[in-house]
Parts: structure tokens; C-alpha cells; sequence
């Protein structure tokens, strides 16, 4: 299998960042951590042992990215407008350096966006933020409401990183169109505390006629070996 590790100076953030590439084509995959998680946590974790098969026959090519949520989100001693500032940052080094990287090393056009736990809510924000860019987002496990982390404060950037925000205030005909053509997929345990999340996220972008699948698991299905089986079954090419 193709392993590639890269470190470079981010401009958007600020501070060096890293990341993994594992397969040779196929689609791309931007892979998110869990919260505060790094880079190599899919392949500690076996995520891409479980996914080894479709990576190998050129069906898809991992990006697994660092995260920056203890300086964003998680980071508690600042105010939280300085918290989502942090995230939009977050957001300009993918869209601005990490996807042109993808590129440049693969020239298929489809773009997934995964992750779990946290990482689902970075999935989906980032996905329905540039449905231009991105084609499906499969997110396990997920919260999709920010404004937990925010102590009741809003502004432009908490927002626009928001999905139950900024898919609810969306009524521009472009945009929904474009949001029409992403394939979303949440999974999530029908006995996990973020079921409810999930279901708000499935039944606003319904109301928005942006079609989604919403797939319950049985029992609390939030961990390494349900994830494994989820991705394995949602873009793995296995049942």
C-alpha cells in the first residue's frame, strides 16, 4: 500500500501541520479525527486496514488530516468567538491547502468527507460548506450543532461552521442545487446520546429537499470496531 507522510508550514494556521496519504487513486477521501485526535489515528485504529482492500485496488485514496480542536472548540480558556475563529482558520487550510494537494496527486474528481465522533461534525461542516467541492459526506457518530461548545454565542463564524445554522438560513436556489447533488450519510447508534443530533441534521436538510440517508445502528454502535464495519459498509464496497 502507497504511504505518504507530509509536513508543512500552514499560512492559514499559523504553525506546521501534518498528514497521511494511503492508496494511489480512486476517489479522495478527507479523513477527519475524533476530537483533540491526530492524524495517524485511523491507521492506529485499523480504519485503514479495514478499508485496505478498496485502497489497494485503486478505488480510493485516503487523506487523513491533523486536527487543531484543542485550539479550537475544545479550548475553553478562550472566548468562544475566538474559538470558531480559530475553526475558520482550520477550514481555510483545507480548502486552501490540503484540497489543492489532492489534486495535484490525484486527478479524480469525487471527494469524499468522513469521520467520526467529532470528526462527523467536521465531515459535514466541511462538505455542506463547499458542495462545489465535495461529493459525499459519510458521517458516523456525529454531533451537528455547534452552539454546545459556545455558551449561547453566535456570530459570523460560528455560523457559516455550523451546519444546523447555515443549512437552516440557506435559501439560495444555487447553492441548495448544489447541496442537492451531495450523497450524505449519517450513521449513528439508535442508542447513543448524539442520535438526536443526527435525526435534527437528517430531517433539516429534508426540509431544505437536500436528500440524505439516515442510517440507525442497533445499541450505542460509538466505537473503533462499529466505525470499522460503518465505513467498511458505506464506502468500503462491503456489506
Amino acid at each position: 500500500m502507497n504511504r505518504e507522510h507530509h509536513r508543512w508550514y500552514s499560512p492559514s494556521l499559523n504553525r506546521d501541520m501534518e498528514l497521511l496519504v494511503f492508496g494511489h487513486a480512486g476517489a479522495r477521501v478527507l479523513v477527519f479525527p475524533t476530537s483533540k485526535g491526530r492524524f495517524y489515528e485511523w491507521e492506529d485504529r485499523s480504519m485503514i486496514d479495514t478499508l485496505s482492500g478498496a485502497i489497494n485496488n485503486g478505488w480510493l485514496q485516503l487523506y487523513c488530516v491533523d486536527s487543531v480542536d484543542a485550539e479550537s472548540w475544545y479550548n475553553y480558556g478562550i472566548h468562544p468567538g475566538g474559538r470558531a475563529y480559530r475553526h475558520t482558520q482550520y477550514d481555510n487550510y483545507l480548502y486552501h491547502e490540503v484540497l489543492p494537494l489532492t489534486t495535484r496527486k490525484n486527478g479524480n474528481p469525487f471527494l469524499v468527507t468522513t469521520g467520526a465522533s467529532f470528526g462527523a461534525f467536521h465531515a459535514m461542516s466541511f462538505g455542506l460548506k463547499h458542495p462545489d467541492k465535495v461529493d459525499r459526506i459519510l458521517a458516523m457518530s456525529g454531533l451537528f450543532d455547534i452552539r454546545s461548545f459556545t455558551n449561547g454565542y453566535s456570530d459570523d463564524n460560528v455560523y457559516f461552521n455550523n451546519p444546523m445554522q447555515f443549512i437552516g438560513g440557506e435559501n439560495d436556489a444555487y447553492r441548495l442545487g448544489q447541496l442537492r447533488h451531495v450523497d450524505i450519510i449519517m450513521a449513528t447508534g439508535r442508542g447513543d446520546r448524539l442520535i438526536d443530533s443526527a435525526r435534527a441534521m437528517s430531517g433539516l436538510l429534508w426540509s431544505k429537499g437536500i436528500g440524505n440517508a439516515l442510517r440507525e445502528w442497533d445499541g450505542w454502535s460509538h466505537d473503533w470496531v462499529y466505525w470499522q464495519r460503518m465505513v467498511q459498509t458505506y464506502i468500503g464496497g462491503h456489506d
